[in-house]
C-alpha cells in the first residue's frame, strides 16, 4: 500500500512509543507506506537510539516530504525526559496526539490513524472527562453511531471478531443501557466490518445477556424484550444474523468459523474468550468512524516500560490492519 498511516504515540511513560518504534522496524522494509507518528520528537528519536533501531526518523513538513518515518510534535516543547509513570503531563499530551491524529484523519491528511495506548486512570486525575478512546474520537467525530471491536487470531489462523454492545460499564449497569437501537446498530456494523475485511460472507450471531441466553424468560427478560427483536429487525434488513444465543456455546462455533462476527452484549463477556486465543495479536477496531482507528489491545503496562521488553506484535497487528483497511478504501 502507498500512503500515509498516522501514529498517536500514547502514554511515553508506558510501552506505546517502544512497541509503536519495533513494530515500524518489523512492518516498514518491505512496504512503501510512509507513516506519521504523533508525539514528542526527542523521546521518540531518544528511544529509537535506546532501542537499537536507526530508524529514519525526518520532522514532517508536509505530504510531499521525502522519507518514510515522520515524526510530528502538536507541543511546542518538550516533555521532560524523567516524567513518573502516570503523569498528567504525559496523559494530557496522550489525549493531544490522538486528538491530532483524528483531526488529520477527518482532514484527509492521513489515510488512517492507529493509537498506542493511553491510561484512563492518569488522564482522569490530570483533569480531562474521559471514558475510552472510543468514546473521544466518536465525539471528535460528531457521531454516536460507533462500536468497538475486538479481532485476533491463534497461531493456526482462526479468528474471532468481537463487537460489543456495551463497553465501560459496571456490570450491574449493563441491562439498562442495552436498547433494541443500539443492538441493532451493533450487528449492522458488525456485518459492515466484515464486508470491509473483504471476507466471503458476513455471518453474525449475536450473544444472549444471561445464563442460557435467559431459559426463555426463566433467568431473565432481555433476551426476550431487547435483544430478540434487535435480531429480528436485522434480519428483516437482509444481515445474516442469528440470536441471542447463550454465551458459552456461541464462542466455541465462532471459534471454529461457523460464524464471522459475534456481538457481546458488555466488556467481559466478548474479550475473554478473545483475549484467550489472541492475546499478544489483538486489535481494537473503532467501527463506524468516518476514518480508520484501530489499536493495540492492551494498555500501558507501567511495569515493563523503560525496560525494552515490551511484545510489539499488537502494535503490529493494529498497523496491518489499517493498512489493509485503508488499501481497501482507496
Amino acid at each position: 500500500m502507498k500512503g500515509w498511516i498516522g501514529i498517536s504515540l500514547g502514554d511515553i511513560t508506558g510501552i506505546g512509543p517502544e512497541v509503536t518504534l519495533k513494530a515500524l522496524a518489523i512492518e516498514a522494509p518491505a512496504d512503501a507506506t510512509r507513516y506519521l507518528l504523533i508525539g514528542d520528537v526527542d523521546h521518540a528519536r531518544r528511544l529509537d537510539q535506546q532501542l537499537g533501531l536507526k530508524l529514519p526518523l525526518h520532522i514532517y513538513d508536509g505530504k510531499g516530504s521525502f522519507g518514510q518515518f515522520f515524526l510530528c510534535q502538536p507541543f511546542a516543547e518538550s516533555l521532560p525526559s524523567n516524567l513518573m509513570e502516570g503523569s498528567p503531563a504525559a496523559a494530557r499530551a496522550a489525549i493531544a496526539w490522538v486528538r491530532d491524529g483524528a483531526e488529520r484523519c477527518l482532514r484527509h491528511e492521513i489515510d488512517a490513524l492507529v493509537t498506542a495506548p493511553v491510561n484512563k486512570q492518569a488522564i482522569v486525575q490530570a483533569g480531562q472527562a474521559f471514558v475510552g478512546q472510543t468514546e473521544f474520537l466518536s465525539q471528535l467525530a460528531g457521531t454516536e453511531r460507533t462500536a468497538m471491536m475486538l479481532l485476533g487470531q491463534d497461531d493456526r489462523g482462526r479468528w474471532l471478531r468481537v463487537a460489543l454492545a456495551t463497553t465501560h460499564l459496571p456490570l450491574k449497569m449493563v441491562s439498562e443501557h442495552l436498547t433494541r437501537a443500539k443492538i441493532e446498530m451493533v450487528i449492522e456494523l458488525t456485518a459492515q466490518a466484515c464486508r470491509d475485511l473483504g471476507l466471503e460472507r458476513a455471518r453474525v450471531a449475536v450473544c444472549g445477556l444471561n445464563p442460557h441466553a435467559g431459559e426463555g424468560g426463566e433467568m431473565g427478560t432481555e433476551e426476550q424484550t431487547t435483544i430478540g427483536p434487535a435480531v429480528q429487525a436485522a434480519r428483516g434488513r437482509q444481515v445474516d444474523v442469528i440470536g441471542p444465543l447463550s454465551a458459552d456455546a456461541l464462542f466455541y462455533h465462532a471459534y471454529k468459523g461457523d460464524y464471522d462476527g459475534v456481538v457481546a452484549m458488555y466488556h467481559d463477556q466478548g474479550l475473554v474468550p478473545l483475549k484467550m486465543i489472541a492475546f499478544e495479536t489483538g486489535v481494537n477496531w473503532t467501527l463506524g468512524l468516518p476514518f480508520i482507528r484501530t489499536s493495540p489491545d492492551h494498555g500501558t503496562a507501567y511495569d515493563i516500560a523503560g525496560q525494552g521488553k515490551a511484545n510489539p506484535s499488537s502494535m503490529l497487528a493494529a498497523i496491518r490492519l489499517a493498512k489493509q483497511l485503508a488499501a481497501r478504501r482507496t
